[in-house]
Order: C-alpha cells, then sequence, then structure tokens
C-alpha cells in the first residue's frame, strides 16, 4: 500500500487501542470496532497531519482504510 495508509495505520494505532494485526487495507472502520468519536479525532489527524479535510461524515464504518488512504491520496493530488 501506500505511505499513506502507512501514516493512516500510525495515526489508528495511536487512537485505537486495536492489535497491529487486524489493520489491513481491506479492514473497516466498522471491524476495527471505531466508534463516533474517534472517527471525528481520525478527521482531526488526517487534516492535522497529512494535510487534507475529510469529514467525520465521509468516514463510514464500511469504509477500508485502504479506502480512505485512495481519498487522501486524491485530495491530495487536487490540492
Amino acid at each position: 500500500m501506500s505511505t499513506t495508509y502507512d501514516r493512516l495505520v500510525e495515526i489508528l494505532t495511536r487512537l485505537h487501542d486495536t492489535p497491529a494485526d487486524r489493520f489491513s487495507p481491506d479492514a473497516t472502520l466498522g471491524a476495527l470496532d471505531v466508534d463516533s468519536l474517534t472517527t471525528v479525532e481520525i478527521g482531526i489527524r488526517i487534516e492535522r497531519d497529512l494535510g487534507v479535510t475529510v469529514g467525520d461524515d465521509e468516514l463510514g464504518p464500511g469504509l477500508t482504510l485502504g479506502h480512505i488512504a485512495r481519498l487522501v491520496d486524491s485530495r491530495r493530488a487536487a490540492a
């Protein structure tokens, strides 16, 4: 996967008490048991650490980590 994916995993590791072996590009936020408060914080960290805005309303439980990484990459490319 991309460097963005790796940075996203770092963000999730800091925010969410999930074993590293559960992270994969195909893992959804729902499968990782990410709650709504953590979802908001993920959006904030993506903006702060990766420089793009992804609203927490865009980070639904069915979204995979790979999809989020591609979304961030596409927004960076458009900037």
